[in-house]
């Protein structure tokens, strides 16, 4: 991991000082919030935002403050990061690639970062679990390579989604001495220890030729393909993802009665009628008067159960029409 992320990051990784393996990105997130934070300390959430953002700050003892993205295009606004600002932020989590969005932020949005955790003396921690799937020949830049974020940033990311080991649960965090000692007094005394044959496993992982990524890639795409026409043609709204394997879809505008429904409800009936499961989007925001009337499609999965998904899904709506 030091050596991959010596090129990734730009500067000498040491793995004894600036690494730690943590139980999924989940638990690092955790301990750094754990970690780096004061009791009422604040942390920028960007939303909608993974479910363990908000939570994971409140663990901390911290204050959690939704800053919502531009919508349609779930932009990330510098003005309205600096709007959140009071005197006691201390943190902000940013997920690039995007989850529920499917957003890659671009170099104006992470320009924009980097003016706000320096200006403010911000400690930004990254989520970037994503990092190896891209769409239409993007590029991930981690911001902790970023020289005016390098000793600032946490990066945190894991073997889960681009090797499809989620419940192997291995994470890790990458930081500078003075942050990551902070985060190593926190794991030690959470978790003790990932589980250690499962890092023997994942570490194979640095062996695989270029090949295996271009290959998992071109799969990707293919699904996500496979995915939009599904969702367009049942008359869902839906912008093709940058990164990630998520869609979030508009469904208010599908001429079925249930498009007047709310996302829970919505989901609801779509697992109850059709067999297929989404997730609200009211699920990513804490703020009030967002997500509605979208629910997040995960698409990583065979072309054959997503076909299948799509047959149950036109069958309900057919269903409904009829009623």
């Amino acid at each position: 991991m030091a050596e991959k992320y010596r090129d990734w990051l730009g500067w000498d990784v040491n793995p004894d000082e600036h690494i730690v393996v943590t139980c999924g990105v989940t638990e690092a997130i955790v301990a750094a919030l754990l970690g780096i934070l004061d009791p009422g300390d604040e942390v920028l959430i960007p939303e909608p935002a993974h479910e363990n953002y908000r939570p994971a700050a409140l663990f901390a003892g911290g204050v959690p403050v939704a800053v919502p993205l531009t919508e349609p295009d779930f932009r990330l606004d510098p003005d309205r990061l600096r709007t959140a600002i009071s005197p006691r932020t201390r943190a902000l989590i940013l997920n690039t690639p995007h989850n529920p969005s499917g957003r890659v932020f671009d170099e104006e949005e992470i320009a924009g970062v980097i003016e706000v955790v320096t200006r403010y003396e911000l400690i930004l921690i990254t989520d970037e679990i994503y990092d190896r799937i891209l769409f239409d020949g993007r590029e991930h830049i981690p911001p902790g390579s970023l020289e005016p974020l390098r000793e600032r940033t946490i990066t945190t990311s894991g073997f889960s989604k681009t090797f499809a080991v989620t419940g192997w649960r291995l994470g890790f965090a990458i930081a500078a001495r003075p942050l990551m000692n902070a985060m190593r007094a926190v794991h030690d005394f959470l978790t003790i220890c990932a589980p250690t044959p499962l890092q023997a496993g994942a570490a194979a992982s640095f062996d695989l030729p270029e090949s295996y990524y271009e290959e998992m890639m071109a799969a990707y795409h293919r699904r996500r393909q496979v995915m939009l026409d599904i969702l367009t043609e049942l008359g869902f709204r839906v912008a093709p993802p940058e990164g990630a394997y998520y869609m979030l879809a508009d469904y208010s505008q599908i001429p079925i009665p249930q498009a007047r429904l709310e996302p829970l409800e919505f989901a609801r009936w779509l697992t109850k009628e059709a067999r297929v499961a989404a997730v609200p989007g009211r699920h990513f925001y804490s703020l009030p008067g967002y997500g509605q009337h979208h629910v997040r499609f995960a698409f990583p999965k065979q072309l054959s159960t997503l076909e299948e998904a799509g047959r149950r899904m036109k069958a309900a709506f057919e269903r409904a029409r009829q009623e």
